[in-house]
């Protein structure tokens, strides 16, 4: 087996007297789609913000590509290869769908003074039409995303996370909000991001989603959490067979 692309182990945060993680490990493989499930209050976003270096855990380590980036900041770990979206949209209204593809992906282009000076770089261009064509919203390129319904901004806010090539993309429940006859083709656009990618470069998938058919649909290995714990880790054969997170999530 390959090495993993991230590592936790042994990861903690407390809020006061509130533990929200204690204690999480677990690794997620080079094209892996690795899906965290939890009820409310299971520790899924603390450990999700911590991927993310939105705050520094109080022990335990994070490892991506043999990396300690633990103590990273979000820029810091985006430039390393890791996208990301969130439960809230993060698109720019006023902006053209193109627009916000080629925005995200400027943040990767060598300094802020640099970008403000430098030509158009074509090359983002052709990557944001490249993601614009493989998620099929072409017809509304050039619009402004505030225009957009709600499915499609979010449609918008996936594509702005593969602009930088991440070998790694977290992302926040995909489908909250989303009108459940498009959450099919966001698990199908995402099956395909992660088996054809656009750009020649395969990326691993950490998914936190409260649709479980969602999840037992998309992802190749599941991590269950409860109480900042770890319950259980397999495949989605493999969870809904488990009698202990049955009787204690899945309410059978």
């Amino acid at each position: 087996m390959s090495a993993s692309l991230l590592k936790v182990a042994g990861l903690k945060k407390a809020y006061g007297a509130i533990q929200a993680v204690g204690g999480v490990s677990f690794e997620v493989m080079p094209g892996e789609i690795f899906g965290v499930i939890g009820p409310n209050g299971s520790g899924k976003t603390t450990l999700f913000n911590s991927m993310l270096g939105q705050i520094t855990p109080d022990a335990g380590t994070i490892e991506l590509k043999g990396e300690d980036v633990s103590k990273l900041g979000p820029l810091e770990l985006s430039r390393r290869g890791v996208g990301r979206t969130f439960q809230t949209l993060q698109v720019f209204g006023k902006m053209s769908v193109r627009d916000n593809l080629i925005v995200a992906a400027q943040e990767h282009r060598g300094t802020m003074l640099g970008r403000m000076f430098s030509k158009d770089d074509l090359s983002l261009g052709d990557k944001a039409d490249a993601l614009i064509k493989q998620f099929r919203i072409e017809h509304v390129a050039q619009l402004k995303a505030g225009t957009l319904s709600y499915g499609q901004q979010k449609l918008v806010d996936i594509a702005m996370a593969f602009m930088s090539e991440p070998d790694l993309v977290l992302l926040d429940e995909p489908c909250a909000g989303v009108n459940p006859s498009l959450v099919g083709g966001i698990s199908s656009l995402l099956k395909d991001l992660n088996q054809n990618p656009k750009f020649g470069k395969k990326s691993s998938f950490v998914v936190i989603e409260h649709n479980m058919d969602f999840v037992m649909d998309l992802c190749h290995r599941i991590m269950v959490m409860v109480e900042g714990q770890v319950m259980a880790i397999g495949t989605p054969a493999e969870i809904r067979a488990n009698k202990q997170v049955l009787d204690a999530y899945l309410g059978a």
